[in-house]
This record gives C-alpha cells, structure tokens and sequence, in this order.
C-alpha cells in the first residue's frame, strides 16, 4: 500500500470492513438477480471499492454526493442503510426511494446522497447546480462528482467543467476510469487518455491516483477536498480503477482477455489492503475474522428486511409523478 497518510488500527480497519460490506452486497445481489428477484439491470462495483471507500472517508455530513449507475459501493459507502438499499434493489416500499429507484437510482436525502444516473454523464451538470446552491447559501459544502471515463465523450462533461471553472465552485470531479467505459478501449474513444490532462483546458486543479489503493486514494482525495472546500475552486481527481465483473449482467466481455481480468484481479484493493494490514500488524486473523462475520450477519439482516418487504400498492402506482401538493391544489 501507499502509507502516504497515517493509519491507525481502527482507521485502517473501517477501510477494510467498508469495502467487505461493497463487495459481500453485490455478491449477494448477483444471487438475487439470478434468482429473478432483482429486475431491470445490474452494473457491479466489485474491483473498485477503493475509490468510493477512499473519497467517502473525507466527505463530512453537509458534503453531497452525485453518483454513477455504478452505484452501490457509493451509496454503502456514504452511509446508506444497507438494509433500506436491497430493499430498493428488489423494488419494495422499505427501500430508500420506496422501491421507485431500483439498482441506477438510489437517492437518500438525509444523506445529501443525490443518486444515481442512468444516463452518462448526467449527474454532471447536477452536481454543479447543487455546489452553486450550496455556495449561494453560504455554506462550505463540497460536492462530490462520481462519473466513468465514458461521460469524458459528453458535451455535459466540458460544459460542467467549464462552468465549474468560471465559478469556482466547490466541487471535486471524481473520474473512475476502468479502461473500458461500456466496452471500448479507452485508447479508441480518446486521443488523450490521461484524464487528469483535460482539467488542464479549463485550468482546473487535477492529479491522478491508483484506484486501486484506498489508502492513496483516500489521500489524494484529502488534499483536494481541502483545496476545494478552501475556495480555490474545482478538482478533477483521476482514480484509475478497474472493474473485475463485466460492465453489467449481459455483457459478453469480448473486448477484453480472461488474462488481462486476472492480471488485475493479482491488484484486487480488498486482498491487498488485507494483506497489508496484516503485515503492518492493523489486523489480526481474529480481527478479520470478526468483521468478516460482522459483515455477514448485516447482509443476513439485510436480506430478511428486504425479502420481508412490501411492493408498491396498485393504487399508488401513479403517486409522486406529480408533486402531491399541486394533485391536491387542482383537486375539485
């Protein structure tokens, strides 16, 4: 690992546990998806843990979040209960956006947790409105941007990072780059394949990171997080990543070779941020044994509320397409 920021035992360990839970949660989820209980599509996160985990770790409650369709590392990471989120995955009342959001569009208020994307690059320019929103109230809130290297390909992308330079607003660009976007070599899509570079064009702050270490990953974003809550404007924060599962449930992966997927699975950020606390003496087998336990028995308990869960009454199913307080305005 990077050791460029201080760890103590109970740090490192909530590092550990946080990208457990992601990864013990979609395994779980793939069952659930086979079993026809979740619906619609299924993007997994497992391989990059680290960045979500790494970026959450400096976000503070008044912070917000904009995430991908890749979501559900983000949204365990930020706080969502994991039991309110299989919930939503299999479309029940109890799940956070009572089952209406499914797997690409999770959304807790409480949380400043603005949901996910189904279209790329859409958060993009939210994000922006909400860091403009926060800076008009006069708070020092950041923002925090999660898009793939795919979104760079959008308009949305350089008219977001254009403004966000104009206005200097406080909002940390998190680009996870796994190579691939959908299925295309990043090399094919993109003259330049350096990300961090095109912050360069709006002469914005960037760097980039192994997202594949929550350690660097999570020092990386410190700095730039400090930096952009200071008022020195926006941040592009490359984490070159890798997703180990295929982009979604019905990809052939084609594109890419079983030994490249292997020759990255040797970089895997859960076993080796494991080993390394093993070696640098942050865990014991005993300790790890019981997180791993403890893991299991939140995504049992998680499993029985969701399972247990209601679906969207018939009657209700035309709620909330309007906003209630207008229905009961134009009301007779």
């Amino acid at each position: 690992m990077s050791g460029k920021i201080h760890l103590d035992r109970g740090h490192a360990q909530h590092l550990y546990r946080q990208m457990l839970r992601i990864r013990r949660f979609e395994a779980q989820c793939v069952q659930l998806y086979q079993a026809q209980q979740i619906r619609g599509f299924l993007h997994l996160y497992d391989g990059e843990e680290a960045v979500a985990v790494g970026v959450m770790a400096n976000l503070q409650p008044r912070d917000a979040v904009v995430a991908t369709y890749r979501e559900h590392g983000q949204a365990l990471a930020r706080g969502v209960p994991m039991d309110r989120l299989l919930a939503e995955m299999l479309g029940k009342v109890e799940g956070c956006c009572r089952g209406r959001g499914g797997s690409m569009h999770v959304f807790d208020r409480e949380r400043r947790f603005f949901g996910g994307n189904a279209i790329v690059g859409g958060g993009l320019p939210l994000a922006a409105g909400i860091a403009l929103a926060d800076r008009r109230r006069g708070t020092d809130a950041v923002t925090a941007c999660f898009f793939g290297e795919g979104a760079v390909t959008e308009g949305a992308f350089h008219e977001t990072m254009n403004l966000a330079a104009i206005w200097r607003l406080p909002l940390l660009f998190v680009c996870e780059n796994n190579l691939y976007a959908m299925g295309m070599p990043l090399a094919d899509a993109e003259a330049e394949t350096e990300i961090f570079r095109k912050a360069r064009a709006y002469r914005m702050a960037a760097a980039t990171v192994d997202g594949m270490d929550p350690v660097a990953v999570e020092a990386a974003a410190r700095q730039a997080i400090e930096q952009v809550r200071a008022g020195a404007g926006p941040f592009l924060l490359e984490c070159r990543t890798y997703r180990l599962r295929a982009h979604s449930m019905f990809d052939a992966q084609s594109y890419r070779s079983r030994e490249e997927v292997e020759a990255w699975r040797q970089r895997d950020p859960l076993a080796r941020l494991a080993a390394w606390m093993r070696d640098s003496h942050l865990m014991t087998p005993g300790e790890e044994a019981a997180i791993a336990a403890g893991v299991e028995d939140e995504l049992a308990a998680a499993l029985r509320f969701a399972q247990a869960g209601t679906l969207e009454p018939v009657a209700e199913l035309e709620r909330f397409v309007l906003m209630e307080s207008v229905v009961q305005e134009a009301a007779p």
